[in-house]
């Protein structure tokens, strides 16, 4: 009796924990199976603007102020203390008024080439993210620095087929060391037209126009079209007249040389496709020009001299969005655009089967000693675009050889890249001068150099260059080169392969500062 009551009890025992493991089992299962589903599942597309990210909001209020610090002309409402007007005659040689536009770095120099590519990606950046940067107040600014850009453009085109590249000779101005206020040598201008050719920078200066044409569509109709007028022209002029300025110019080589110029024929009728609506220009890049210049399923660093991923990014848009009124033979083309833009954001991506190792030890995308930050921060900023289209898009993930990745996953590569620049690194010092408790001192700049009560003149400055004394004025929001794979920084104002800030750097990180400051949808046209 008793030893078969311990055997039902036995029994009794093991049925409940048999019951109890296969209800944990269960619960296991169903957790699992929730969250592969949600894997699956996108994201809710992000509302209006939400709560903002301060690091960001500061770093872009920052940031901006750099271009107004490299403003050339009779300065309006002038924010900087130590910048008064300069260069008032540019352009009189020639019966032009050029005396806007933006000085490239630390000198002062007006590189059409750069200047173009920092209107056109500052364009890109109000289109995307102008809802963005109001909520932070920066979005009339943004917009003033791209007008002084485009007026100048407009300006410098002064027939269909003459463009005005360039104010200044650079070995004159790189053997002065001064303020451009009292800048006192002669400003040679330099045109390329049908016998100096120079397509890559009639292309660049067409979509700088195309792009800046819709973010003045709805504000200052006569305007927009005035820059669109020109946009037209100038590819016109551009793919008539093939040639690189390179080539017709060889002096350019030493500061700005081209390495080709199919990317700014693509990338200017790509803008030029948004702007019109004219599927001339969604055939050209999606034919015959498109096969012959970009450069399919093989991934390249945006920067000033290569459009070919800021183009694949930018009509990915298209196959993102809606293209139920773009014929099959245009769709295939821009498939193949989405699908390298792919290959761009799985190049990036440090999880990714096919990662770059292009970095350095703490993570930044690392490609060149000049300039180094250019890379990381245009990348981040075509990372911060691709993920954007795939929230508002409500697509779940992309594949890189058969591993996914979100949205997510993309936003933090592209916070680690802004991180690293604001202060998150070895050296834990910002590269964004202005921000931080600690950032360069002895950036490679010559206005910011000189007091500002100083009389010298062209030779005279370069007892300021070779300080030991800080700079004096600070040219607050300019990036700087950067760090060396090592990851090492010379705070030297003679080191201008780490410590001269630049126009275009600053273009992408507004760019990527603006993506990042909250969050938001993308539209879905620019129209």
């Amino acid at each position: 009796m008793g030893e078969k009551s311990r055997s039902s009890k036995g029994w009794c025992g093991w049925f409940l924990v048999l019951v109890i493991l296969a209800l944990v089992v269960g619960a296991v299962v169903i957790t699992i199976k929730k969250k592969t589903s949600h894997s699956d599942k996108a994201p809710p597309v992000p509302g209006p603007p939400g709560a903002i990210v301060k690091k960001y909001s500061d770093a872009l209020k920052i940031a901006m102020q750099f271009f107004d610090v490299q403003k050339s002309g009779k300065l309006v409402d002038n924010p900087i203390s130590w910048r008064g007007d300069s260069a008032l005659k540019d352009g009189s040689e020639a019966t032009l008024d050029l005396s806007k536009g933006m000085y490239d770095a630390g000198d002062h120099m007006k590189f059409g080439f750069p200047m173009a590519f920092t209107a056109t990606v500052l364009s890109w950046s109000i289109l995307e993210y102008g809802d963005q940067m109001e909520t932070v107040n920066q979005l009339e600014p943004a917009k003033d620095s791209l007008k002084w850009i485009t007026d100048y453009l407009i300006n410098a085109h002064q027939s269909d087929n003459v463009l005005y590249i360039q104010v200044g000779d650079a070995k004159a101005d790189h053997s002065c060391w001064e303020r451009p206020e009292v800048m006192a040598e002669k400003r040679p201008l330099t045109q390329i037209n049908t016998s100096a050719r120079g397509t890559e920078v009639a292309a660049e200066t067409a979509a700088a126009m195309a792009s800046a044409s819709l973010v003045f569509k709805k504000v200052d109709a006569a305007y927009s079209t005035k820059l669109l007028k020109h946009a037209r022209q100038l590819f016109t002029f551009a793919d008539t007249y093939r040639g690189s300025y390179s080539v017709s110019i060889p002096e350019v080589q030493t500061y700005y040389n081209s390495t080709g110029f199919g990317d700014e024929l693509l990338w200017a009728a790509s803008w030029l496709y948004h702007a019109t609506g004219d599927k001339s220009y969604l055939q050209y890049v999606a034919h015959e020009n498109g096969n012959a210049f970009a450069q399919f399923g093989s991934p390249t660093w945006f920067s000033w001299d290569n459009k070919l991923a800021g183009t694949q990014v930018l009509l990915s848009r298209l196959s993102f969005f809606g293209t139920k009124d773009i014929a099959d033979s245009e769709k295939n083309g821009l498939q193949k655009y989405t699908k390298t833009a792919v290959a761009v954001m799985c190049n990036l991506l440090p999880h990714s089967p096919t990662a770059t190792s292009s970095r350095t030890d703490s993570g930044l995308i690392w490609v060149s000693e000049w300039n180094s930050l250019q890379h990381p921060v245009a990348s981040a900023f075509l990372v911060t675009l691709f993920s954007n289209y795939m929230l508002t898009s409500q697509t779940a993930k992309l594949s890189c050889n058969g591993k996914s990745f979100s949205a997510a996953d993309l936003q933090d590569f592209a916070k680690s890249q802004a991180d690293y620049v604001l202060g998150d690194n070895p050296l834990k010092m910002s590269f964004l001068v202005g921000y931080g408790d600690k950032y360069p001192q002895f950036v490679h700049h010559r206005g910011a150099s000189i007091p500002i009560d100083a009389k010298t003149n062209c030779t005279e400055g370069f007892q300021w260059l070779d300080s030991t004394q800080p700079n004096p004025n600070v040219a607050v929001g300019g990036l700087v080169g950067g760090p060396f794979q090592n990851e090492t920084y010379l705070d030297s104002r003679n080191n201008s392969m780490q410590g001269e800030p630049t126009t275009y750097n600053n273009a992408v990180l507004v760019g990527l500062l603006s993506g990042l400051v909250t969050t938001s949808s993308v539209v879905q046209s620019f129209t």
